[in-house]
């Protein structure tokens, strides 16, 4: 079976929506966005910002958990790390208060840029309003949306950036984010995560992290 390219995601998801035109004009427009990123790679033959991949790779996976992902998640999944690059954690002091405030203005930042893109696309405030809740990650146990959110981010980060990760944070730190990363999923997430095909050393860090013997 060949798999889908990111187009005929797109194309495939559009045809469910009231209007079609409109939802391909916010995601183009949150694409060129992400495609000025000046870290690139290589993705379906083309050379791409990093952030477009990414996108990419998350709208696929929001599809994957949930086939019938609703408009505002759909979008939301696609701007999720809208224009990233623009505010590096460099920008803020070390150490973990720095983190945490450089995270948290960095989702606020997400949900402005994507409001404002999806305002221009036509988008009305209420279905914004839906996008921002959900990059938001708010009420996680009661908006299914915004926990298929969260399971996609942290199964993204499993099978496409853990193997990296790893290589630059001692075995200690790993398994304690590994056991708050599985903590955040849904019982959905966590067999989606457990199905992964990861490497060797990738899969004993997660039963390590899970309890699992050695």
């Amino acid at each position: 079976m060949i798999p889908e390219t990111d187009m005929e995601r797109i194309e495939s998801a559009a045809a469910r929506m009231a209007d079609a035109v409109r939802f391909m004009k916010a995601i183009q427009s949150i694409d060129l966005l992400n495609d000025v990123d000046r870290k690139r790679v290589t993705d379906e033959g083309r050379d791409v910002g990093y952030e477009l991949y990414f996108s990419r790779l998350l709208f696929a996976k929001t599809l994957s958990l949930n086939s019938e992902a609703s408009e505002a998640l759909l979008l939301a999944a696609r701007a999720q790390h809208v224009s990233r690059w623009k505010m590096p954690r460099s920008d803020f002091p070390i150490g973990r208060a720095g983190y945490l405030k450089w995270r948290s203005d960095l989702k606020r930042y997400h949900a402005t840029v994507a409001a404002d893109v999806l305002g221009d696309a036509g988008y009305d405030k209420a279905t914004i309003d839906q996008v921002r809740t959900i990059n938001l990650k708010e009420n996680l146990k009661s908006n299914p949306d915004a926990q298929t959110m969260e399971d996609a981010l942290c199964l993204v980060f499993l099978e496409v950036q853990f193997s990296e990760f790893r290589l630059k944070t001692s075995e200690e730190k790993i398994i304690s984010i590994l056991r708050k990363t599985w903590g955040k999923m849904s019982d959905r997430g966590q067999k989606a995560a457990l199905a992964l095909e990861l490497g060797e050393k990738e899969a004993r860090l997660i039963g390590l992290a899970l309890g699992a013997d050695e």
